[in-house]
């Protein structure tokens, strides 16, 4: 099977990688022509476990390729996957010029049957649309050749995407003809031989439920950070709470941590486009709205308890802060809606000079902030002289720190676990103040 994904980020990348590895024949397609040269030289545009052996392997076998033109790899393409980005507008809805650029350029160039596949997020009714530009753009040709539009929602989770994408716990996949739906079939057949995880629906169904999972995910989080906030004034212990609800089967356990805010790619994104679909039709959803406002006030949790430790802002001026993580979560060096964003922020408005260290976001950072902070070389390089620890992303590295190298590097012994991951009666034996979320 041959088989065209537009998009290389993490969405793209991945899905084309791994279906090159079940035998398909893939060629990636971006329009950055440096990312598609690195590609080509075998450069990984992303950090994400395993991905970067699978794209070497498969790309010496021949089985994935890499080009900047849509146009010259539709010859003889079974399925056309688009994987773009769909950033969010000034308004919260999701971006679709580049889903639509995709799809006239198909129209334009298409000779033969193919199954257009959306991947990306996308709002309740993309399909409808990409299927009206390509008929839009075979009737300016004056042909007449078949098609199908298909919505494949993505499940990934950054820093476990490859694994998460070899072994589906569902896949989704929305169609309109027993034709696209027997070809997607086949297409994941060698993904589905220990268990039929393949769910067919209609495709508004499918665009919806990529958004209400994350949405729900959301909802979760915001939901015990609210309760943690309360634990926190009553005197009960948001863990004990977690395990306590996380053992009703009802409930369950997955998505009921406390911290410092959720960020990345696709909640903050994919929440704001369903609250802005619903608006659209005239219907507030009244849960997501206070979902957003609780995340957004969440990242600021750890910078009030700084500055209540030290007594106002002004305080902060001239102190140096640490802080352990960058990235939005572990195992990944994406950085979008990250809580350590808002936090330096926040630290260098007040005057504070910020020392940071994450195992693989480094390099990102100074991307997007430059040398506004201190890069440090290493987990305790970051608390040298510091008056105060942050951690602000859950890598393991970070849980069991050795109590007596922070206690000779740092100046100040106070430590904020915005992750609630270090040991708390630690830390105090040894004469640090500790606070963390919910506790």
């Amino acid at each position: 099977m041959k088989i065209a994904v537009v998009g290389t980020g993490y969405v793209g990348l991945v899905t084309g990688t791994c279906f090159s590895e079940m035998g398909a024949h893939v060629t990636c397609v971006d329009v950055d022509q440096r990312k598609i040269e690195a590609l080509n030289k075998g450069i990984i545009p992303i950090y994400e476990p395993g991905l970067e052996t699978l794209v070497h392997k498969n790309a010496k076998k021949g089985r994935l390729r890499f080009s900047t033109r849509l146009e010259d790899v539709l010859n003889g393409v079974d399925i056309v996957f688009s994987a773009v980005g769909t950033p969010p507008d000034e308004d919260g809805s999701a971006d679709l010029k580049y889903v639509l650029e995709v799809a006239r350029t198909i129209g334009k160039n298409l000779n033969h049957y193919v199954v257009v596949v959306t991947k990306s997020t996308v709002p309740v009714g993309t399909a409808r649309k990409v299927k009206e530009v390509i008929e839009d753009e075979l009737n300016k040709r004056g042909v007449n050749i078949q098609f199908d539009v298909a919505s494949n929602p993505e499940f990934l989770k950054e820093g476990n995407a490859v694994k998460d994408f070899m072994s589906p716990d569902r896949v989704v996949v929305g169609v309109e003809s027993e034709r696209a739906r027997k070809l997607m079939a086949r297409l994941y057949k060698p993904f589905m031989i220990v268990s039929d995880r393949l769910i067919f629906t209609d495709i508004p169904s499918a665009e919806m439920i990529k958004y209400a999972a994350n949405s729900m995910l959301a909802t979760r989080i915001s939901f015990m950070n609210d309760i943690a906030n309360l634990c926190e004034l009553v005197g009960a212990d948001v863990n004990m709470v977690r395990k306590g609800i996380g053992s009703d089967t009802r409930i369950g356990k997955k998505f009921l941590y406390a911290g410092c805010g959720y960020g990345g790619s696709c909640f903050p994104k994919d929440v704001k486009a369903l609250i802005k679909t619903a608006a659209d039709q005239g219907y507030p959803m009244r849960v997501l709205q206070a979902v957003e406002e609780v995340n957004a006030d969440q990242k600021l949790v750890l910078y009030r308890k700084l500055v209540n430790y030290y007594g106002n802002e002004q305080s902060l001026a001239g102190k140096t802060i640490a802080m352990w993580g960058l990235a939005f979560k572990p195992e990944t060096d994406d950085m979008r809606e990250a809580p350590s964003l808002v936090l330096i922020d926040l630290l260098l408005k007040a005057g504070a000079q910020v020392k940071v260290y994450d195992p693989v976001a480094m390099d990102e950072c100074r991307r997007r902030i430059g040398d506004s902070v201190a890069y440090a070389t290493d987990t305790y390089d970051a608390t040298s002289g510091a008056d105060a620890l942050m951690l602000v992303t859950e890598w393991k590295e970070f849980r069991m720190p050795n109590i007596e190298t922070l206690k000779d590097k740092m100046k100040g012994r106070l430590v904020l676990d915005g992750r609630n991951i270090l040991d708390g009666e630690e830390l105090v034996m040894a004469g640090f103040e500790y606070h963390c979320i919910g506790k």
